[in-house]
């Protein structure tokens, strides 16, 4: 076993999950959310290495790289998948075995189309890359609740429906609905 393993409290069964999010709030455009989102994941993986954290055994939960929700520049969805895949790329350590996208405020139509573009994007991911969405998976699934039993099994559904389409999605294979 990795002495740094022995050396932490992951020796003790937990898992470190790090969650470093740059927020989509501003109008700053997508390079500079991409600078940023380097220079923190950089930052946060020398931290990391300084402390002994064994990488095999965390998971990272970023928010994608995406431009400002007032930024006045528009991009494809494809731009921000490569842009996420290539910042990741360059900062996170092959060791880290999975990469789980917050929905950072996204909606969850463009939280599962991103993260479907970004499993789609014809580069090198030796991570998982999969969700970990709150937001994007509980508006709609409590507009159909409505705090009412009565709708608990209409609830249930949409739950089920939206953890389907980003399961999809993890694995690239989302098509969005006609």
């Amino acid at each position: 076993m990795d002495e740094y393993f022995n050396n932490t409290l992951q020796s003790c069964g937990l898992v470190p999950i790090v969650e470093p999010e740059v927020s989509q709030d501003g109008d700053h455009d997508l390079e500079e959310c991409q600078r940023i989102t380097e220079k923190v994941l950089a930052t946060v993986y020398k931290a990391l290495n300084d402390h002994h954290v064994y990488l095999e055994g965390t998971l990272l939960k970023p928010s994608m790289v995406t431009a400002g929700k007032n930024s006045t520049k528009k991009y494809s969805v494809e731009q921000v998948a490569r842009a996420t895949v290539v910042t990741l790329r360059r900062t996170v350590p092959t060791a880290v075995p999975g990469i789980m996208f917050l929905s950072g405020g996204h909606s969850e139509e463009n939280s599962t189309i991103y993260l479907n573009a970004i499993n789609r994007v014809e580069l090198y991911k030796p991570w998982a890359l999969s969700f970990s969405y709150g937001r994007a998976l509980q508006s709609s699934v409590l507009r159909a609740w409505k705090g009412d039993k009565a709708n608990d099994e209409q609830a249930r559904k949409e739950y089920i429906r939206l953890a389907k389409q980003n399961s999809r999605a993890s694995l690239g294979k989302y098509e969005v609905a006609a």
